[in-house]
């Protein structure tokens, strides 16, 4: 048993670092996957970023014989963290430049080769160094990008884009409670519903990663956060307004009624009218307005806070209590006292101060459906989905895109018929692969007409417009040829595809399916529009297994090799044409 456990250390330890790619669309966290790799595996973590990197320099080093010379990069992660094993995160591989300083990629070569980096050379040190134990992590978006013989060195792994369910927990566990705490707005303060969260993502957040995302409900925070500032400068000023009012009123009240005060005895002498008592009376008020004044001007604008205010509004109650303006007496020797009983007149009440209730609650802000726009503005997306049944002619098809993928409409239309007018107009931006599917999907949807309907001369006589929109959008890929002959297809024999029904796949010339990529992508995307049937090349089967059980959840997948089987599924046998 100790053998075991001995021979396994040494095996550890003998085990060589690997290159990792993380390749996906921007947004998905690639970087935040190597971070979290390097804390599981307790090591130090380094990142640099080679976009745009020019220089064989950076990565090299400079020689000592230059002026400014300075290590490479992996010389200076070394010695930043201070161990021989930490994970080295090179952000951006597949975006490498190439200048007149040489060429970084093949720089790269020699430091990730495992074969190589055990003694690579730095041109400032001069010393080989070992960098066999480090763990590299590269992160690319294309890996076409990224040169073939750097490629060959690292083990990639692919990083879809985030269904709406996954963007859902992502913004209430972590992004929600992150923006919150960064804008430092209370929970209590502020809900966002389900229903809001959900149209934020579904139409202003539809890319693959939720970077996006975070930037919209970074947005929303930053205005509620606004609004509770607003309400909180509103609510202050309300305070002073009632406090000093209630302060104006006692002043009142004191001056309206002049005391008269009796004969205080043998040795006391009689006040022939109240002023001099007034005359204390209104100091004594005088003063306490003062105080008042200060306390209330001491606070800053736009920092009032709940106890802040109640602190105020109590201590003016409490200076008002303390300063209850006794009535003021001569003595016999014309000294001021106030030892005498208190006529009823002059007690100033202060209920009137007690009773000034300022509302100091803020209102709990609600984001909901109804006023989302109002916190992001209009949605950017709108449905995907145009036709509940599609007409004679179009047809749905699935493509993958930089956004994480999307539904589109091949929509073919007869332009003209006559003898030997047979020809075929593209629109849509196509770009070359597209437009070489578009002739071939011709092509094969003449040869199946044929058989189906040999008496129906409709490809041989007629002038067709196909068109893909948006017309905006550059399109390009082989994936949409199955869609584009059901198109034709369904034109020539003036009958409507199956309802809620979306397919991709390459077709040849013979009619056989080839697979396609972005599988999990275009589910999405079809999950998006509602769509119940999905119909890929037999290829895909095992993509499509890999899938978690959520995203397969409600569809209804068929997988095929021949291009008879999607006509079948398509039209039907009891499918009847349109008059």
């Amino acid at each position: 048993m100790a053998e075991s456990s001995s021979l396994h250390h040494q095996l550890a330890e003998l085990f060589p670092g690997k290159i990792i790619c993380l390749s996906g669309p921007p947004g998905v966290g690639k970087t935040s996957i190597g971070r979290s790799m390097a804390r599981a595996l307790n090591r130090r973590f380094y990142r640099f970023s080679v976009g745009g990197l020019a220089d064989v320099a950076e990565i090299k080093g400079h020689r000592r014989t230059y002026v400014g010379a300075m290590p490479g990069k992996m010389v200076q992660c070394l010695k930043n963290v201070g161990t021989a094993n930490p994970l080295v995160l090179i952000d951006e591989i597949d975006k490498l430049g190439k200048g007149h300083a040489g060429d970084p990629a093949s720089a790269l070569l020699e430091l990730l080769d495992p074969e190589q980096n055990a003694n690579f050379l730095d041109h400032f040190l001069d010393v080989p160094i070992d960098l066999s134990k480090v763990l590299f992590v590269c992160t690319a978006n294309v890996v076409e990008m990224i040169p073939n013989p750097l490629l060959d060195r690292m083990e990639v792994i692919a990083l879809a884009g985030y269904i709406t369910d996954e963007k859902m927990h992502i913004a209430r566990d972590y992004l929600e409670k992150t923006t919150r705490e960064a804008c430092g707005i209370k929970s209590e303060q502020v809900e966002v519903t389900d229903a809001a969260l959900l149209a934020l993502i579904e139409n202003y957040c539809r890319e693959a990663g939720v970077r996006n995302l975070q930037k919209q409900i970074e947005k929303i925070y930053r205005k509620i956060a606004l609004q509770l500032v607003r309400q909180g400068v509103t609510n202050e000023q309300s305070l002073k307004v009632s406090l000093q009012q209630g302060a104006k009123q006692l002043r009142e009240k004191s001056t309206e009624e002049p005391t008269q005060i009796a004969d205080d005895g043998p040795g006391g002498k009689k006040l022939e009218d109240g002023n001099s008592h007034e005359r204390a009376t209104t100091t004594t008020l005088t003063e306490s307005e003062q105080a008042i004044e200060v306390s209330l001007h001491e606070q800053p604008n736009g920092t009032a806070t709940e106890e802040s205010e109640a602190t105020s509004h109590e201590h003016l109650v409490e200076q008002l209590e303390a300063d209850k303006v006794q009535p003021t007496l001569l003595s016999s020797d014309g000294i001021a006292t106030t030892d005498q009983p208190v006529d009823s007149k002059v007690n100033i009440k202060t209920s009137d101060v007690k009773d000034v209730k300022v509302d100091n609650v803020i209102e709990k802000v609600i984001v909901d459906v109804s006023n989302l726009a109002d916190f992001v503005g209009k949605p950017v997306f709108h449905a995907e989905r145009i036709y509940d049944q599609t007409p004679v002619g179009v047809v749905m098809g699935l493509a993958w895109t930089a956004m994480g993928g999307s539904t589109l409409y091949v929509e073919t239309a007869l332009v003209e018929q006559g003898e030997g007018k047979g020809a075929l107009l593209l629109t849509g931006q196509l770009g070359d692969v597209m437009k070489e599917s578009a002739q071939i999907a011709h092509t094969v949807a003449r040869a199946i007409l044929l058989q189906k309907e040999p008496d129906n001369p409709f490809f041989a006589d007629s002038k067709l417009h196909l068109h893909v929109p948006a017309g905006a959008t550059p399109k390009d890929g082989p994936s949409a040829g199955c869609t584009m002959i059901t198109s034709m297809l369904s034109l020539a024999m003036k009958k409507h595809v199956k309802k809620e029904l979306a397919m991709t796949g390459e077709v040849t010339l013979t009619g056989r399916i080839l697979p396609i990529g972005g599988v999990k992508e275009k589910i999405i995307a079809a999950r998006r529009s509602e769509v119940k049937t999905i119909i890929f090349p037999s290829a895909n089967r095992r993509d499509f297994d890999e899938l978690a059980a959520n995203v397969k959840e409600g569809l209804e997948v068929h997988f095929v090799d021949d291009y008879n089987q999607i006509f079948e599924l398509a039209f039907g046998s009891n499918s009847k044409p349109q008059i």
